[in-house]
């Protein structure tokens, strides 16, 4: 079995950066088996390929614009997660569309994806996050590394002075 938690967002446009930043919590947080990758995936696009290609599950942290009132966590899976831009989730989305779009014609889309995210409250210029947002990091900490054990991963905490 292989996963990936991929935190995409960028960093310097305020609550866009709340994917990243899960990412590098979860791993400040947990030990992950071999088995399983964080990527801060930034604003990567069609370099992700070979990094998605062919996994047992891809769990993906991220900003969500879906009009709900601001820090609403939202989670997707399945048909809900847009392959081919049937509708922009995020202001990057494009570039993981393409990326899905592209393992789905290659015949090597992970066997499961989910999305969790947050509504952002801003997305201007600035290397904060709003308060509303960040405190939902260790709630995307959370649902990613249950994702993970209800499909039998193992984490194991890590230690408090490691955190």
């Amino acid at each position: 079995m292989r996963a990936v938690v991929l935190g995409i967002g960028n960093i310097i446009l305020s609550d866009e950066g709340v994917g990243v930043r899960a990412v590098e919590a979860l791993g400040r947080g947990y030990r992950m088996p071999e088995s399983v990758t964080l990527i801060d995936g930034g604003t990567s696009g069609m370099e992700l390929l070979d990094d998605l290609s062919g996994l047992d599950l891809l769990v993906v942290l991220d900003t969500i614009v879906a009009g709900k009132v601001p820090g609403t966590v939202i989670s997707l899976a399945g048909d809900e997660i847009p392959v081919f831009f049937r509708k922009k989730l995020s202001p990057h989305q494009i570039g993981l569309s393409d990326v899905l779009a592209s393992l789905e014609l290659l015949g090597a889309l992970p066997a499961e994806t989910l999305v969790f995210g947050v509504q952002p409250v801003s997305l201007e210029l600035g290397m904060e996050m709003s308060p509303v947002v960040a405190e939902r990091v260790p709630e995307l900490v959370e649902l990613a590394a249950a994702a993970l054990r209800a499909r039998g991963y193992e984490l194991t905490p890590a230690p408090a002075g490691q955190r």
